[in-house]
């Protein structure tokens, strides 16, 4: 990949009721396995994130890893590697699947008063003992903005 996170636009459609075909809502399409947005992935779950809470940031040595929010708000933190920080923000109303590279640095962050619910789609399985991940920080980072 030439860029360290991308921001892929997702597709809508307006779903429509059976008897009289008024609008009843809406379907994103995530992924589909003929689209050839990304690789195919091997694992598909969801993440919650408590109220003005941060998950990471780390970076996935392997893994390259698919955000869409499907429930409030969300800011993706990516460091890229020449060190820039790099805030997307994501939530409901915004069909967007946030890609993150492997090797790069992000952290996710719920700035809402409620619960954050983001569907992650992720290009390789996650096993509980390949120490994939690792851990980092963002001492240079203003965190305290989001408080």
């Amino acid at each position: 990949m030439e860029s360290d996170f991308l921001i892929h636009e997702l597709e809508r459609h307006i779903t429509k009721d059976i008897n009289d075909s008024h609008a009843n809502g809406e379907l994103t399409v995530v992924w589909r396995d003929w689209d050839e947005k990304f690789n195919k992935p091997e694992m598909v779950y969801v993440n919650k994130i408590n109220s003005k809470e941060v998950k990471g940031p780390h970076i996935h040595q392997n893994r390259t890893s698919f955000f869409y929010c499907v429930q409030g708000e969300i800011i993706v933190i990516v460091k890229d590697n020449e060190g820039k920080y790099h805030e997307i923000r994501g939530n409901s109303n915004q069909p967007q699947l946030i890609e993150v590279s492997n090797g790069t640095a992000a952290a996710l962050l719920n700035p809402a008063k409620d619960t954050a619910t983001v569907l992650v789609l992720a290009d390789i399985s996650w096993k509980p003992d390949d120490n994939e991940m690792k851990n980092v920080t963002f001492n240079n980072y203003n965190w305290d903005k989001w408080k």
